[in-house]
């Protein structure tokens, strides 16, 4: 009997089929396949819990970073496309504005074609901004505002300062006027002298002092320092560089928080303290001005600017006030409405005749210097202009300054 040689005949769980190759950096492990060339291995274990919430946290925070960056990139890129846009508008914007200045020219000097009305007042077209302009034969008989030109928007304000003190008014009338104003603001007598002084040595061309004044010496030890500047006011800011000078003063109670302190106290009979409201909210910025002619505009100053006014009461001012209201009777003239000079303030039975002869050295019903706010707005960019006509006749509107904030 022949025994076969061992080496064709193995046992059946011996023989196994020839193993698959693998991709280069593979091989085989006890536990599964390993890529052991690279690092990285399939292991028969599954990944533990927290290291999948970490590499999900990894994640959020690289979209996050990735998100803020491309915001940031993409705010950066509009507000870079924004400026370069408006940088383009600049000319159109000043010519804009200084096309507005041109119509207000306009606008006041045909306000004095109009016969029926010899007089500047708060209801006409210039300070209403709308309404009919002059005779019907005017080319152009109804004012536009705001108004279109070209691709840019025009709209315009007209404001007269006659209805204001003129604050560079001669010093002997300052001396009166001043205190009256301060007065009816609630600003103590002890404290209105020196302001006053302060004033007047910041008008006066000298370097002289008055009793509790200020002059070049004392704001000197200011921080910064600067000189006083004996010369005509020519903003009405001005006032605020002034020594003794407070907002509450300068802006009025109605625009800043009062304190009792700044002004008046007064006591009673038992000798306890007593604060006093101010007669008015106004400040002085809304008493004065630094260009006008030097006359009040009785169709358009406020009562509290007619009280400053030699003679003039809270109960006359209101009188002025209230007499100029209504329209116009054109069958009785001057018995209605705007005064048309004056003498016409006589029509009110409660202002002394002797009041009225007063006032015609320091009232007019006429405006000659005019304040223009001009808003020019190309396609959202918008800049405010400014300028301060002064009116002679209907062919002399000039200029007197120009300038944008």
């Amino acid at each position: 009997m022949k025994i076969p040689h061992a080496s064709f005949h193995r046992p059946a769980a011996a023989i196994t089929p020839r193993a698959r190759p693998l991709p280069f950096g593979f091989r085989h492990s006890a536990f599964g396949v390993r890529l052991s060339a690279f690092g990285f291995r399939r292991s028969a274990f599954a990944p533990r819990r927290s290291e999948r919430g970490i590499a999900l946290i990894i994640v959020m925070i690289s979209i996050v970073v990735l998100t803020i960056l491309a915001a940031g990139f993409a705010y950066s890129m509009k507000v870079e496309t924004k400026l370069a846009r408006n940088a383009n508008s600049e000319a159109e914007l000043e010519w804009l504005g200084r096309s507005g200045v041109e119509y207000a020219r306009w606008v006041l000097a045909n306000s004095l074609l109009d016969p029926t009305q010899p007089y500047d007042s708060l209801d006409q077209p210039w300070a209403t901004g709308s309404g009919w302009l002059g005779p019907t034969n005017n080319p152009i008989a109804e004012v536009q505002n705001p108004f279109t030109l070209g691709r840019g928007t025009v709209s315009w304000k007209i404001v007269d300062l006659e209805r204001k003190y003129n604050i560079n008014a001669p010093e002997q009338v300052l001396q009166q006027v001043l205190p009256q104003a301060l007065t009816l603001m609630g600003v103590a007598p002890g404290d209105a002298t020196p302001l006053v002084n302060s004033v007047l040595d910041w008008i006066d061309p000298d370097d002289q002092t008055h009793v509790q004044g200020a002059e070049t010496e004392y704001y000197q030890g200011l921080t910064p320092p600067y000189v006083a500047k004996n010369g005509p006011i020519d903003d009405i800011s001005e006032l605020l560089l002034i020594k003794g000078m407070l907002p509450e003063i300068y802006y009025g109670i109605s625009a800043t928080n009062f304190q009792p302190s700044y002004y008046s106290q007064q006591r009673d009979r038992f000798g306890r303290q007593q604060n006093v409201l101010p007669a008015v909210s106004v400040g002085l910025v809304d008493l004065f001005t630094p260009l006008s002619d030097g006359k009040i505009n009785l169709n358009t100053a406020s009562a509290e600017v007619l009280q400053l006014l030699p003679g003039v009461d809270p109960i006359i001012a209101e009188a002025i006030v209230s007499g100029r209201a209504g329209e116009p009777d054109l069958s009785a003239p001057g018995m209605l409405g705007p005064y048309r000079n004056v003498n016409e303030l006589s029509r009110m039975p409660n202002i002394p005749r002797e009041i009225v002869q007063q006032l015609a050295q320091y009232c007019d019903a006429r405006s000659k210097t005019f304040q223009v706010q001009v808003d020019a707005d190309v396609g959202g960019y918008k800049r405010t202009f400014y300028a301060v006509l002064g009116r002679n006749n209907q062919r002399d509107v000039q200029i007197l300054s120009f300038y944008w904030k």
